[in-house]
C-alpha cells in the first residue's frame, strides 16, 4: 500500500533555510510527477512546486522563484523541497502528492494528483 510520509518542517525565523521530504513506499513513483502543496489555516490548498518523472522540468508558483528547488531520488524514492529565505507567508503545512497521470510533464493543477501524504508543518516567525 502506498504511503507518502513528509519531513523536515519546524519552526524557523524569516531568512532561514529548511529542507522538506517526502518518502514513498509501497511502490515506487519514479514515472510520475510528484508535487509540492501547502495549505494555510483558513486558506486552499496551494501549487508550491512539482518535478517531472525524470528531474528534466520544474515547475513553481511565482511566490517561491528562486527560493525554494525541488529535486528528487529515485534511489531512495524521495522527493524533496530546498527552501531559503523563508518568509513568514511560507507558513502552512506542506504536502506531496503524486501525479494521477505519467510523470513525462509538470502539472500544477490540485485535481491532476491523486495521492497525498499527511503533511508536515512549516512555520516562519518575523
Amino acid at each position: 500500500q502506498l504511503q507518502l510520509v513528509e519531513s523536515g518542517g519546524g519552526l524557523v525565523q524569516a531568512g532561514d533555510s529548511l529542507r522538506l521530504s517526502c518518502v514513498a513506499s509501497g511502490r515506487t513513483l519514479h514515472v510520475h510527477t510528484m508535487g509540492w502543496f501547502r495549505q494555510a489555516p483558513g486558506k486552499e490548498r496551494e501549487f508550491v512546486a512539482c518535478i517531472n518523472w525524470n528531474g528534466a522540468d520544474t515547475s513553481y508558483a511565482d511566490s517561491v522563484k528562486g527560493r525554494f528547488t525541488v529535486s528528487r531520488d529515485h534511489a531512495k524514492n524521495t522527493l524533496y523541497l530546498q527552501m531559503n529565505s523563508l518568509r513568514p507567508e511560507d507558513t502552512a503545512t506542506y504536502f506531496c502528492a503524486k501525479s494521477r497521470t505519467y510523470g513525462t510533464t509538470t502539472y500544477l493543477a490540485f485535481e491532476d494528483y491523486d495521492f497525498w501524504g499527511q503533511g508536515t508543518q512549516v512555520t516562519v516567525s518575523s
